[in-house]
């Protein structure tokens, strides 16, 4: 059975894209600019540990933004802030309440990002894995919408339409580092 192509909101020109990495990225970015949507790609992932890893995949975020021309901004790496906000959640399983922890601060922030630059529509490519809950997702990003007005986010189960299958090739033709684990020490962990 196809699957339901992705909606676009109408009116929707721009966006801003909080990205996980490089390779979840890489498809829907594709897929925004074949449908005349131009990206930002915002980069805000205090989650991820070590640093070192944390390095890789914001280099490889930027190497991507850098190929297509396309604005990409650094958000913050306080990991020690991010632990604080999770703290009592660690042995969480994924797609628990750590990672709705997790989701609601990073939206938070790209949806900061975006009345700050003045966006009325984000998104997140944390919705094209997997492993992570759509559910959990949409729930924190229509929360941070709610914190901000004049900003939406655009809701979409970026699994759709071939784009896994589009990510796991781009992921080949970049030759992308490609992680191994969600990006926090808990998920590392097991």
């Amino acid at each position: 059975m196809k699957q339901p192509a992705i909606q676009i909101p109408d009116g929707l020109n721009e966006v801003l894209l909080h990205a996980c990495c490089a390779p979840c990225s890489s498809a829907i970015v594709e897929w925004l600019l074949q449908h005349d949507i131009q990206p930002t790609i915002f980069y805000f992932n205090p989650n991820i540990y070590p640093w070192d890893e944390y390095c890789i995949r914001k280099e490889e975020s930027k190497r991507h933004a850098s190929s297509l021309g396309i604005r990409w901004i650094d958000g913050d790496y306080d990991h020690a802030d991010w632990q604080c906000r999770v703290v009592g959640l660690e042995d969480e399983p994924e797609r628990g309440a750590r990672c709705m922890q997790c989701f609601n601060y990073r939206l938070l922030e790209t949806a900061r990002q975006a009345e700050t630059l003045g966006l009325e529509w984000f998104a997140t490519t944390l919705a094209s894995s997997r492993w992570k809950s759509i559910e959990q997702i949409n729930e924190a990003g229509f929360y941070a919408e709610k914190q901000f007005s004049g900003v939406h986010f655009w809701a979409q189960n970026w699994r759709k339409g071939g784009l896994a299958d589009r990510r796991n090739q781009l992921l080949k033709e970049y030759n992308f580092y490609n992680q191994q684990y969600c990006g926090c020490e808990y998920s590392m962990r097991k």
